[in-house]
């Protein structure tokens, strides 16, 4: 129980209160012998790290942070699980020996690859339900826009900024947050604890502001603080399953972020309307509030990189040398904020920039994201105005989300069990590419749900029609983004908090502009050519699919960031 306790916010912070007197980790336990540990043992005297090394690191970071890390793959993300690895640094003309301090063996405890199945499943539940939270929250306040319409008189596009607003707030926020989840001397937890509690202190004048303009900037900053978990458990899952079973947790990972816009008018739909439009935001001070005591006592950290700094900083400080350092510290030296900025910061811009592979799955992802918001519009004309449901209703077909993304999870988690678990134990990584394949038969048939839906939402066809439309477009999506999202990291794993962090941003971007153009886009086209319109360019994205699919290790071999196999 310790064990589990010792990493989690809670663990850490009595830890610190109390001196590191309690929860002690392996190394601090008066029977350990570091020597059985440590390779070319050093006199406890030994001269501290060479800073003649550091400044070279330094130096090569702030040449290209590309440079140093070219060629990296996917063990540079999951330390390699050997004892120690031993470096040479000379200083003054002096040979010093220092020891790389890294897994203690092959089934270390610390290593979170290494964790209980229980423990993995637990921790990474807790990233999904807090992916749900912020999620849900996006939505749940989308029943009382004819309540604002009404109360302060603002206009239907006005109204719309309660929900358009929050999707900005959630792509802008990681690209701070998610970025540090990467710095190994922050680690996962920081960022995600800290914007949280944000979350949930911006929330509180969400439920009490008395003006919409108020409202809108509130709904905003809750969305900034409430979005880095948005961009970072997909590197949380990297940090806990094997490479095999990723697919496994990102598919959990992506029902909990399908599920909750789905859910979040159904959750709070009969409270505003028989209440308040406040109601909306105690329902999330609530989930938030639960998700959060969750987070503080039961999840620990997972960045393996952190781990293992901090690991080193303990070896440090019991025996008294300083030239026992992490792989983390040996590589970049002295990180200072200048380097954390260029190194970290500016990733999730420059990449898509320089990698058009990545330019295009960021817009291609923000288009389906952009659909799938748009229907917070389609849905009113066709299920309100078409076929006279109640609100009350309308939210509930919004439920079809979510039940599509759960048969295809289903669907997805058996190909990986029975064609893509073994492919990859037999060739390891192998071509990420292969991993595709699902998700062009997927884009393929994503336009076909948007045509069926769009066609047949009409007085004379039964409403379930256009609504199995919505459940094809639902499942294909959701097997595409997930193949994606697992083609990502596995190309770019150095990379990956900050792939996530620029794909979130330009994906809430898109779909933050489409919650507002597809009103205009259904009042004016109606509801079939307006869904033709964005199904075509859909249909035309097959073609570039198609190509990165085929072209894809070419391209990865001349990329400054993909990993070649």
């Amino acid at each position: 129980m310790s064990a589990i306790l010792r990493d989690t916010p809670f663990g850490q912070a009595l830890r610190y209160f109390t001196g590191d007197s309690i929860l002690k980790y392996p190394e601090e336990e008066p029977n350990f012998d570091v020597s059985k540990h440590l390779r070319n043992t050093a006199p406890s005297g030994a001269v501290s790290t060479n800073q003649s090394q550091i400044d070279l690191d330094q130096e090569d970071l702030e040449k290209d942070p590309t440079d140093v890390e070219k060629g990296s793959n996917i063990d540079d993300v999951l330390p390699d699980s050997t004892a120690v690895a031993s470096a040479h640094h000379h200083h003054d003309g002096e040979s010093l020996k220092a020891d790389t301090v890294t897994w203690y063996s092959d089934t270390d405890p610390e290593n979170p690859q290494n964790w209980t199945t229980q423990r993995k499943a637990s921790s990474f539940l807790l990233i999904c339900l807090l992916t749900f939270a912020i999620y849900s929250c996006s939505s749940i306040i989308t029943p009382a826009e004819f309540t604002f319409r009404t109360q302060w008189g603002v206009s239907p596009q006005a109204s719309l900024l309660v929900l358009s607003m929050y999707v900005l707030g959630y792509g802008c926020g990681p690209m701070i947050f998610a970025p540090l989840s990467e710095v190994p001397m922050l680690g996962r937890n920081t960022p995600y604890i800290v914007s949280f509690a944000m979350f949930f202190i911006m929330t509180i004048p969400c439920a009490t502001v008395t003006n919409y303009p108020g409202l809108v900037v509130c709904r905003f900053f809750q969305g900034f603080f409430g979005g880095p978990v948005l961009a970072t458990g997909g590197a949380s899952a990297g940090d806990i399953f094997h490479f095999w079973a990723v697919p496994y947790g990102m598919a959990m990972w992506a029902c909990a972020g399908y599920s909750g816009p789905a859910l979040g008018p159904v959750m709070s739909v009969f409270a505003i309307e028989e209440r308040t439009w406040r109601w909306s935001m105690y329902e999330t001070l609530i989930i938030s509030g639960v998700t959060f005591i969750l987070m503080f006592f039961l999840l620990p950290e997972t960045n393996p990189e952190t781990i293992l700094l901090r690991r080193a900083q303990r070896l440090r400080r019991i025996t008294g040398r300083d030239d026992l350092l992490s792989e983390t510290e040996k590589r970049d030296g002295h990180l200072t904020w200048q380097l954390i900025s260029n190194k970290y910061i500016i990733m999730p811009f420059k990449i898509p920039l320089l990698d058009p592979a990545i330019g295009f799955i960021h817009l291609y992802i923000g288009l389906i994201y952009g659909i799938y918001y748009s229907f917070f519009e389609a849905f009113p004309v066709a299920y309100l105005e078409v076929y006279g449901f109640s609100i009350q209703s309308m939210s509930i077909v919004f439920l079809t989300i979510g039940i599509g993304a759960a048969l295809a999870a289903f669907l997805y988690i058996a190909l990986v069990y029975f064609i893509y678990e073994p492919y990859t134990k037999k060739n390891g990584i192998g071509h990420p590419e292969y991993r595709l394949v699902p998700g062009l038969v997927s884009a393929s048939l994503l336009p076909i749900g948007l045509f069926l839906f769009g066609w047949t939402a009409r007085p004379g066809i039964n409403w379930a029609v256009p609504t199995l439309g919505v459940l094809i477009f639902a499942s294909t999506s959701f097997v595409l983004i997930q193949v994606i999202f697992v083609y990502l990291p596995t190309s770019y794993p150095r990379y990956a908090a900050s792939i996530f962090a620029g794909n979130n941003l330009l994906r809430s971007v898109i779909a933050c502009c489409a919650i507002h153009w597809s009103l205009p886009l259904y009042a004016n086209l109606g509801i079939g050519r307006g869904v033709s319109v964005v199904g075509g360019i859909c249909a035309g994205c097959l073609i570039p699919l198609v190509a990165l699919w085929h072209y894809g290790p070419t391209l990865r071999a001349k990329s400054r960031f993909a990993d070649t196999y």
